[in-house]
C-alpha cells in the first residue's frame, strides 16, 4: 500500500489502486502472445514418413523447358510449338523417357497454363518433371 505525507506527522492510508504493476504485467503477456500466436498457426499435427532415398545426382546435360511470359515454348534454347513438343524432347533426350526434365516457368505464366504444357509433356511419355525454382535471395535458377 503506499502512504501519502501530511503536514503533520500522521500517515494517511492512499486508497488508490497502483496501475503501474499492472500495466508491467500486462505489456509482457502482450508480447508473449503476439511471439506465440503465430507458431500456433503455422504447427500441423503431420506424422511424416522417414525417407532413405539418397539425393539424385544432377544429370550432366539436363534437358530444360522453358515457358516464357508470352507461352512460348524453349527446349534448350530452340523454340518449339506445344504440339511439336513432343518429338522435340525426344530428339533432346534421345528417346530416353525416363530422364527428368526440368521445367522453368515465368512468374507470370498462369497455373493453367504450366497444367496444360506439362500435360503436354505427359502425354508424349515424359512423366519426370521437376519444376525449377530460385533458391532463397539468389537470382540463379536452382532445379
Amino acid at each position: 500500500m503506499a502512504a501519502r505525507l501530511n503536514d503533520g506527522d500522521d500517515l494517511v492510508e492512499n486508497s488508490e489502486i497502483n496501475v503501474t504493476p499492472f500495466i508491467d504485467v500486462m505489456l509482457v503477456l502482450l508480447i508473449i502472445f503476439m511471439v506465440a500466436a503465430p507458431l500456433s498457426t503455422v504447427d500441423a499435427p503431420v506424422d511424416l514418413p522417414v525417407s532413405t532415398a539418397k539425393p539424385q545426382p544432377r544429370p550432366q546435360k539436363p534437358v530444360f523447358v522453358t515457358v516464357q511470359k508470352d507461352l512460348t515454348l524453349l527446349v534448350g534454347e530452340q523454340a518449339t510449338p506445344i504440339t511439336n513438343l513432343g518429338p522435340v524432347l525426344d530428339v533432346e533426350t534421345r528417346l530416353d523417357r525416363e530422364q527428368r526434365v526440368f521445367v522453368r516457368a515465368d512468374q507470370a505464366v498462369t497455373y493453367g497454363d504450366l497444367t496444360r504444357i506439362m500435360n503436354a509433356m505427359r502425354a508424349a511419355g515424359y512423366l519426370k518433371l521437376a519444376l525449377v525454382g530460385l533458391e532463397g535471395g539468389s537470382r540463379e535458377p536452382a532445379p
